[in-house]
């Protein structure tokens, strides 16, 4: 808990907060005030502090009232008289009084509750302990933990008054340091059902509460009603009671009881797979899909960056909404050269005889559709920023696709130089992202300097080995594919494009091979490798 006030300040009494909570605020002797539901702190509250000037609460215990029924909360005065929760007078005001006792019985604490709902904490709060605590001994089967007092009124009386149920003395907003304080007490119990409200504090404390208890003792009931107390008023007491049978076992985040997964299993997957723009890479991957990370891979100018930008137009052309972050280049130069696939003519490299027609039918058909986000950089950027961007064109942009070209790039920049753990980083937070977002992220990924002599630019094949900087990279991606190509061999015209990894289906080998044609500025898939049209001279490529 924040520090409330200086070291001689003491505890005057509970009341209700601006956030809603109707007993969360502590009032301190100097002035201040800490709403253990909402978790603020306020200071020299002036209004408080006139209140303590005007009602100057005392830490005096008043008489402990008479036990009866409570027609309004549907509460039995057998209940009451058992939890020792009694109607009497505070200061000439009716008030309901919940007397704490310690394990002798006595009363060393009582939380006053006026008609207003407003509340005052007097005696012995740290002698308290939980409320209704020294009516059970400890060691059974079962205990229920509530928010509050009438909670735990309302849901023993809904059981019979048969098993044991406690709540918390400060609300949800202190239920740590409540446990905490009787954890030998309710660890003793083999099953600890958290009942406690269903809003986002109560929620909240539960979680944290089952993260004190021993594994497997934690059990976190829903309710369809704001509380326990609710329940009873509006007669739905079978489904209280149903919420605290079937609670639902604590298990940390990621942690799936194999029992718990029938609905999952039986639920047909309604991911569905985008084709590639060649047929042979189809056949080995069975297309993209949505949620995987998938890396593309070659040396410096064999193709990889000129066979993401067919991938993109393909995806354009079936309809999907894509992000493009392109780091070597300008965005206008992503944007003409994606425009140029769609007119079969090389933009980037010249637009001599194109009327401004033709441009404008080829800008319409592609980054101008209104389905493509283009990302206004070049050169590095620090890794927060990326994944700035990728959650924007995602969440904001709503692409279903990002392509990312390419990684060294990022981390070009980095202060230690230490490459391969900005790398390791960098993937796992796009790993989380994709997992995150349901997006399809195509990343590109260069090699690292091969050994011996021949080189990437040579034709050397590429496996997953090669891959530059970190063993993450082909760890977290779904699909690795490799671009090779032989510049200064027999026929520099062939690019092949070969998958190294495939979670999907395993299947892995030559997808399919290249030809790029310098008069439209296209790579089309070719089953005879060896009798292509030469590349030509094209640095972009």
């Amino acid at each position: 808990m924040q520090s409330t006030s200086s070291n001689d300040s003491s505890l005057l009494y509970h009341t209700s907060c601006e956030c809603g909570s109707s007993d969360a605020r502590a009032i301190y002797s100097d002035g201040g005030s800490w709403c253990f539901s909402c978790q603020k702190f306020f200071k020299d509250d002036a209004k408080m502090q006139t209140e303590f000037v005007q009602s100057k609460p005392t830490f005096g215990l008043i008489p402990t009232g008479q036990a009866g029924s409570l027609a309004k909360r549907k509460l039995t005065e057998e209940t009451c008289k058992k939890y020792g929760y009694t109607v009497g007078e505070y200061k000439n005001q009716p008030c309901q009084i919940a007397n704490y006792k310690d394990d002798t019985g006595t009363v060393v604490a009582q939380k006053i509750r006026f008609a207003d709902k407003s509340f005052k904490f007097l005696g012995d709060a740290k002698s308290a302990g939980l409320y209704g605590q020294h009516l059970f001994k400890g060691g059974g089967a079962m205990l229920c933990l509530t928010e509050g007092e009438l909670d735990t009124l309302s849901l023993s009386q809904a059981q019979g008054n048969r098993f044991p149920v406690c709540s918390l003395p400060s609300g949800a907003g202190n239920a740590v340091k409540a446990v905490q304080n009787s954890l030998d007490f309710v660890e003793s119990f083999d099953r600890v059902v958290l009942m406690f409200d269903n809003d986002e504090h109560g929620r909240k404390a539960s979680l944290d509460v089952a993260k004190l208890l021993s594994p497997s003792k934690a059990h976190i009931a829903t309710l369809p009603e704001k509380d326990a107390s609710d329940m009873l008023v509006k007669g739905k007491t079978k489904q209280m009671l149903e919420a605290m049978w079937e609670a639902k076992p604590y298990r940390p985040d990621g942690i799936i009881a194999g029992v718990d997964m029938w609905e999952l299993v039986s639920t047909p997957d309604n991911t569905q797979s985008v084709p590639y723009p060649f047929d042979g890479l189809n056949e080995k991957t069975r297309g993209l899909r949505r949620g995987e990370l998938v890396t593309i891979t070659a040396g410096s100018g064999v193709g990889k960056s000129q066979v993401c930008r067919e991938i993109a137009y393909h995806l354009i052309n079936q309809g999907e909404t894509l992000g493009y972050i392109a780091l070597e280049e300008n965005c206008k130069h992503t944007a003409i050269s994606l425009m140029g696939l769609a007119i079969d003519v090389p933009l980037h490299l010249t637009q001599e005889g194109i009327s401004n027609d033709t441009l404008k039918t080829a800008f319409d058909t592609t980054v101008g559709n209104g389905r493509v986000f283009l990302y206004d950089s070049f050169g590095s950027m620090s890794t927060d920023k990326l994944m700035e961007q990728v959650r924007y064109l995602a969440k904001s942009c709503g692409t279903s696709w990002i392509i990312i070209d390419h990684l060294s790039i990022i981390v070009s920049g980095i202060d230690d130089g230490d490459e391969r753990k900005a790398i390791d980083v960098i993937m796992t937070k796009l790993r989380s992202l994709v997992e995150e977002t349901g997006i399809g992220l195509i990343l590109v990924s260069h090699l690292r300097r091969p050994a011996g002599e021949q080189g990437w630019e040579n034709g050397k094949e590429v496996t997953l080995n090669s891959l530059r900087g970190s063993a993450a990279i082909a760890q977290l991606s779904d699909m690795v594919i490799s671009v090779e190509r032989d510049q200064q061999g027999d026929n520099p015209n062939t690019t092949t494009v070969r998958v190294l990894k495939n979670r999907y289906s395993g299947e892995t080998g030559v997808g399919c091979y290249l030809n790029y044609q310098k008069t439209t500025g296209r790579m089309i898939e070719t089953q005879n490798p060896d009798n292509a049209p030469d590349f030509g001279d094209d640095d972009d490529f």
